[in-house]
């Protein structure tokens, strides 16, 4: 799987059903390659189109419980990947990380805005 559609699971996983437009522009993507996309991972069963029930011309993409679980699974692999790897540093670079985990979380929360974009 492309890193843009791991991405746009990600996103739809952690912010609800989007446009595609909207989705292009959280991922930086023209919207044609967006659809195309969408269509890759809809005949793969991860994502689903429907339509919006407040404006019957909009349609949305939601995630399906297969693409959940696709980012559920690639979440826990990461957090293990995490695990493994920290426990192979000293005690005082276990401290550092630990010190550091306020900034950490602030600059996700910052990327995280970035990547959503404005709300709808």
């Amino acid at each position: 799987m492309s890193l843009t559609s791991a991405a746009t699971l990600a996103t739809l996983d952690r912010t609800g059903p989007r446009r595609i437009t909207d989705l292009a522009a959280v991922e930086g993507v023209t919207q044609p390659a967006m659809t195309a996309l969408v269509r890759v991972m809809e005949e793969s069963g991860l994502v689903e189109r429907r339509g919006d029930a407040s404006d019957k011309r909009v349609t949305l993409v939601y995630l399906t419980e297969a693409g959940a679980s696709y980012v559920r699974t690639r979440r826990q692999a990461g957090v293990h990947a995490f695990e493994r790897l920290i426990g192979e540093l000293t005690g005082d670079e276990v401290e550092a990380l630990v010190a550091a985990l306020p900034a950490l979380k602030h600059l996700a929360e910052l990327e995280s805005q970035d990547r959503e974009g404005p709300k709808q």
